[in-house]
């Protein structure tokens, strides 16, 4: 009877190219107090590229052109290969969203966000991303702004008070109740970013709530120069403008503004001119690259490509909603 109780936790692991990362996620998972039942590892297939080998019983890989592709879609197949693998687990279902780049901080990061679940209202629980060792100030910033020390759980209720912030998920690692994503209708596709802020506008519309488990670590953060900015914010701003009956209603700009006014605040205050200059620099390219994004319906196919930094998305999705 106990074995029936327990819960089955799939993890999904889209991967293109993994480094030494992803290795150590693969390994820290297997020694989490909450083990998974399955790891599948949806693999993106660019030329030349072979298919990984599994690394452990539990796990297997499965192949994905690179032109099919889609941040909602494959995710999506990795769901329907979790629930095609355990039809018997019903409401007692649970999948992980990871990416290949996050590393679990200890070994509790399963149980904990497993344990937001023993609220029947919660549908999904994303964790807390901590910066590398050594990260810039900014990355280490930005990390706690997004991701601060205390648990929140966020429903419908308070999005006047937090405004876009009530959406705000990140699969880069994600805990998602299968009948409830199933019920949602899974990840919208295509689409080419924001797939988990869509999905956790659809569960809180729908009167359930979010959870964000400050308890659950995982080690996760990018220096991103500035036009990486400019390219990941253009992507931002046209998933923005695709799903716009989303997003319409909550400015992101308000937020944004207030974060880029808080730290350079604090960089001013401690001197970091230069530092402080070059982040101002970085905010003019996000929010040109968004402002581009969200009009990228209006600009040349030619100057999409440029701005874009998933060109593979822009020319097998044309047809974007």
């Amino acid at each position: 009877m106990e074995d029936q109780n327990k819960p089955v936790i799939d993890v999904i692991i889209p991967a293109y190219r993994p480094d030494d990362s992803f290795q150590k996620l693969i390994g820290l998972l297997q020694e989490q107090t909450v083990k998974p039942h399955h790891i599948y590892v949806l693999q993106t297939m660019g030329e030349g590229d072979e298919l990984m080998q599994p690394m452990n019983s539990d796990m297997t890989v499965h192949s994905v052109a690179k032109k099919d592709f889609d941040h909602g879609a494959t995710r999506d197949y990795g769901a329907r290969l979790a629930a095609e693998g355990n039809q018997a687990a019903s409401d007692r279902h649970y999948i992980l969203f990871m990416t290949q780049d996050a590393v679990p901080a200890n070994t509790h990061l399963i149980e904990t966000l497993a344990k937001a679940f023993e609220d029947e209202r919660t549908a999904i629980a994303y964790a807390r991303q901590l910066a590398r060792e050594g990260a810039d100030v900014v990355e280490e910033l930005t990390r706690v702004h997004n991701y601060p020390p205390q648990d929140q759980i966020k429903r419908k209720e308070d999005l006047e008070r937090l405004g876009i912030k009530t959406y705000f998920c990140s699969d880069v690692c994600a805990m998602y109740r299968l009948d409830r994503y199933q019920k949602m209708g899974g990840f919208v596709h295509p689409t080419i970013f924001n797939e988990d802020m869509i999905m956790a506008s659809s569960v809180i519309r729908a009167g359930y709530q979010v959870a964000y488990c400050a308890g659950a670590e995982v080690i996760h953060s990018h220096s991103y120069t500035c036009m990486q900015q400019f390219h990941r914010n253009f992507d931002l701003g046209v998933s923005q403008k695709q799903y716009r009956e989303v997003f319409e209603s909550i400015s992101s700009e308000k937020e944004g503004a207030g974060y880029a006014k808080t730290v350079l605040l604090y960089l001013l205050k401690r001197g970091r001119i230069w530092k402080a200059f070059y982040f101002a620099l970085q905010c003019g390219f996000k929010l040109a690259g968004y402002k581009l994004g969200k009009n990228y319906d209006r600009l040349p196919k030619g100057l999409v490509l440029a701005c874009t930094m998933s060109p593979d998305y822009v020319l097998f999705h044309e047809d974007a909603a």
